[in-house]
């Protein structure tokens, strides 16, 4: 049995009836191509002459076909299966139409299965072969036991088709990757702690004698601080934002491109050795971008809307914890408000991407896309863009516009004419953009793996399980006196429904990876450690929850690694800006190489805070009470002229040597880094050279088995006028189109009787 069909259908029951297998002879099969589409889910009358129709068609295309007969007495709707067998002159005659490259020679048997029919193959409906299979990729593959052991690429393509087999060889390349750069990332975070206390600008502000008088968080009720209180804050911050961090940010943009050119390498050896193609169905097509255009910028809308909602939500819970009376809870304000709105932040993002999955299905069906292919790219450029949008724009804020345009003490810029706009902590924004990419990233996988991908499955089989409590007594009975058979069993699985999500699950996760691990070191380690146990879980997926998937041939992962090529672009232009614009890096280099009297970062902190007259502040803003009465000058951080200049609280030329620094900076990196990546390019083949060897050696094969024939059918030729006395010399040139892509020209003499005509 290659493939199940199921339809449903009301017929007759009887507890004592016996069943017996009806095999309907199949004729010689006429030399057209095989071209069926399946009706899903027939009814009754004109529906059954649609299905026999379709039946009759099978069977003329060489197909043999085996259903169950049954006697029954009472009428019941229910599945019935019909099972098909495609015969090995059907698939060569297939091959052959698709110009599928198989061995010149043969060396191995046929394949287990057909990849040409378009009907619903389920796990286990194929012969004594195929359950020895799954029941090796069960034992080998679908345990978390094997999680140290290589993935059975070529069994996994064998049984699931190429689409699935290049999916899971991605993976495992990925996830294998990711091992170095996890050791690098741990290297850097324990640089960070080693360092920490010798990190002169985190001891300058944890030091309680420099007395820095801190401007307040918030107009009215907030008092004036001091700089030491965010001592704890300044330290964690050094943990991830140290030098050895550039170092990282380089590192991971060449892991990204050495990541892509290891995948071409792997993808050419699979190439060589699975010969994979790709084969599109054809589609009608029916235009509705307008309406996609429009709900796309509306979902951009919602999106935008949700991160403002939580921004909203920082400012305003920030006063409101500032006005409590409990020192205790002032004293936490920033770590309070920045987790919970991080879990509301993950929370949204969980949400809204099973929306925005729903809605790239339902836009991209008013498009339908003339072929299959077709139909695919556009459902994954969509929901990437959804998703892209909602998973980063909370991570986007805080790296690159929180603190930008809160303003300074006297003019600061408000949201609803009450809230001031929020500003980074005194260490800066790197270790609240640390905290928000680590809590999304990690929350997003354990749930999304945990919830989406066991609990919800296993949920759905609990309740078909429920419902099927609720049969008859004489079904009951029935199936108690007659086993079920596989298909029976295998109809109950879950259906599969494509790879886009698993694929998109990882792109997403490549993100986090590589666009923001500058702030997150550790993110590569616990993509490794999710990707360990995503790799068994969608194993043990595959083979014991899903019914089997139509076996799809693929060339590659089509659109993803476009997708992936251009993050990895993307990511150094991020990883650059984190670096100059968000992390302190570039300003402790300016500081140390053009305004420090000893070379060091002595008076770091200092130099960084400006100072504001308190007597300039709006009426309403400063304090009402203060335990401070008797401050005359606050400092916040910027670099602006002091009250006491003639161009009081503009910026100062300090200013302008920093942002010139960092404009330097990102275009020093991401030429530095396109340069490392070339060269990476260049030392990685896409080709190994054993298989180059190996296509030139096939290629010359080719040749041969071409001249062979040819000088068969000239000893042909020679036989059926060797009666002929004359003969005569002439040249025969011979093109063939596989010689002529290896690049060679043959011209052959023959001798042979006259006339030729």
């Amino acid at each position: 049995v290659d493939y199940v069909l199921v339809f449903y259908q009301r017929k007759q029951i009887s507890v004592r009836g016996s069943d017996r297998l009806h095999r309907l002879s199949a004729p010689p099969h006429p030399p057209h191509r095989l071209s069926v589409e399946l009706e899903a889910d027939p009814a009754e009358g004109e529906m059954v002459l649609i299905r026999e129709e379709f039946e009759a068609r099978l069977l003329e295309a060489g197909l043999e076909m085996e259903r169950d007969t049954e006697v029954r007495d009472q009428p019941v709707y229910g599945p019935s299966f019909t099972r098909l067998h495609v015969p090995w002159q059907v698939l060569s005659r297939e091959a052959e139409f698709l110009k599928i490259k198989i061995p010149t020679k043969k060396v191995r048997p046929p394949p287990l299965y057909s990849r040409v029919c378009v009907c619903n193959p389920m796990d286990g409906s194929s012969p004594n072969t195929n359950r020895g299979l799954i029941s090796l990729l069960h034992d080998e593959w679908a345990r978390y036991g094997a999680f140290y052991k290589y993935q059975p690429v070529d069994l996994i393509r064998k049984y699931f088709g190429e689409k699935i087999g290049l999916y899971f060889a991605w993976l495992g390349v990925y996830t294998q990757l990711l091992i170095p750069a996890s050791m690098v990332g741990i290297i850097v975070f324990c640089y960070g702690c080693y360092t920490v206390d010798m990190d002169v600008p985190s001891l300058e502000m944890c030091d309680k004698q420099q007395n820095f008088t801190m401007c307040p968080l918030c107009d009215g009720v907030c008092d004036y601080w001091h700089l030491s209180t965010a001592c704890g804050t300044a330290r964690a911050s050094h943990l991830f934002d140290n030098p050895a961090t550039v170092f990282f940010a380089i590192f991971m943009s060449l892991w990204v491109a050495t990541f892509l050119e290891h995948w071409n390498l792997f993808w050419s050896i699979l190439v060589s050795n699975g010969n994979l193609h790709g084969i599109v169905l054809l589609m009608d097509r029916l235009p509705g971008y307008l309406i996609n255009i429009s709900s796309i910028l509306f979902m951009f809308g919602l999106t935008f809307s949700a991160v403002f909602g939580v921004i909203v939500y920082r400012i305003v819970v920030s006063a409101l914890m500032a006005m409590s009376p409990d020192p205790e809870t002032k004293s936490n304000v920033r770590v309070t408000v920045t987790a919970t709105a991080v879990i509301i932040n993950l929370v949204v993002i969980l949400i809204l991407d099973e929306i925005y999955g729903a809605v790239a299905v339902w836009l991209t069906e008013l498009e339908i896309p003339r072929t299959e292919s077709n139909f695919e790219q556009h459902l994954i450029l969509k929901a990437f863009l959804l998703k892209f949008m909602n998973a980063y724009a909370p991570i986007f804020y805080v790296a690159f516009f929180k603190g930008r345009f809160a303003g300074r003490p006297g003019d600061y810029v408000y949201v609803f004419n009450d809230y001031r706009m929020e500003e980074c902590a005194p260490g800066g924004c790197l270790i609240e953009l640390c905290i928000q990419l680590s809590i999304i990233m990690v929350g997003k996988q354990l749930i999304q793996n945990n919830v989406f991908e066991i609990g919800i499955p296993k949920l759905k089989k609990l309740i078909r399980a429920w419902k099927g409590k609720g049969i008859s007594l004489e079904e009951r009975e029935e199936q108690r006196a007659r086993p079920p058979q596989q298909w029976n069993l295998d109809y109950t699985l879950v259906p599969f429904e494509g790879l886009t999500p698993e694929y998109m699950e990882m792109i997403i996760q490549f993100g986090f990876v590589s666009l923001f691990v500058a702030s997150f070191p550790l993110a590569p380690l616990f993509a490794l450690l999710n990707n360990v146990i995503e790799i068994r879980l969608d194993a043990k997926k595959f083979v014991t929850e899903l019914r089997r998937p139509d076996a799809v041939q693929a060339k590659d992962i089509g659109i993803w690694y476009n997708i992936l090529s251009g993050m990895g672009k993307f990511s150094v232009i991020i990883n650059a800006f984190v670096i100059s614009f968000t992390s302190d890096f570039i300003p402790r280099l300016v500081y140390q190489y053009m305004y420090s009297q000893t070379g060091t970062m002595h008076g770091f902190i200092d130099h960084t805070l400006s100072h504001f007259n308190v007597s300039n502040f709006r009426p309403g803003n400063a304090p009402t009470s203060s335990y401070l009465p008797e401050t005359t000058v606050c400092r916040y951080k910027d670099y602006r002229e002091p009250p006491w200049s003639a161009e009081a609280y503009q910026f100062s030329k300090t200013y302008w040597a920093v942002l010139a620094a960092r404009l330097a900076f990102v275009i020093l990196f991401q030429n530095l880094v396109m340069f490392l990546s070339l060269l990476v390019a260049w030392v990685i083949p896409d080709v190994p050279k054993n298989i180059s060897e190996q296509l030139k050696r096939e290629k010359t094969l080719l040749v041969d088995v071409f001249l062979r024939e040819e000088k068969e059918k000239f000893h042909l030729l020679q036989s059926l006028f060797s009666s002929k006395d004359q003969k005569n010399t002439f040249s025969l040139t011979v093109f063939s189109e596989r010689a002529s892509m290896s690049g060679t020209h043959m011209e052959l003499l023959f001798t042979v009787p006259s006339p030729i005509t």
